[in-house]
């Protein structure tokens, strides 16, 4: 907690994402000596998205094996486009690798248009 008045993230944080309600948004918070703080909302986990995305609750238990949907390139190509800004990718193209290994490791194919 570091002495931050969690109330006022709280409320601050919950007027931020109201839009977003139902959604995970992951946040980096800043404490400072003062215990002032300063946070930073990321763009939704890409698992989350590929999960909206598909309609689905979770992914498969065992990734390789099970299957739990499909996914079209064209509609995965969305993703990296929307989490640009958060990934650890110079290129699109890098980013939609990127997606692509977390949709194969929840048990989601990928299939051409």
């Amino acid at each position: 907690q570091h002495g931050v008045n969690i109330m006022a993230f709280v409320k601050e944080y919950n007027e931020r994402t109201s839009s977003q309600v139902g959604t995970i948004i992951p946040v980096q918070i800043t404490v400072f000596e003062d215990r002032s703080f300063t946070y930073v909302t990321k763009t939704p986990p890409a698992s989350e998205l590929l999960r909206k995305s598909l309609g689905i609750e979770k992914g498969g238990a065992s990734a390789g094996r099970a299957t739990v949907g499909s996914i079209k390139r064209t509609a995965l190509r969305e993703i990296p486009e929307t989490k640009m800004k958060d990934l650890n990718a110079s290129s699109v193209d890098k980013a939609i690798k990127i997606i692509e290994g977390t949709a194969r490791s929840m048990g989601i194919n990928i299939v051409e248009d």
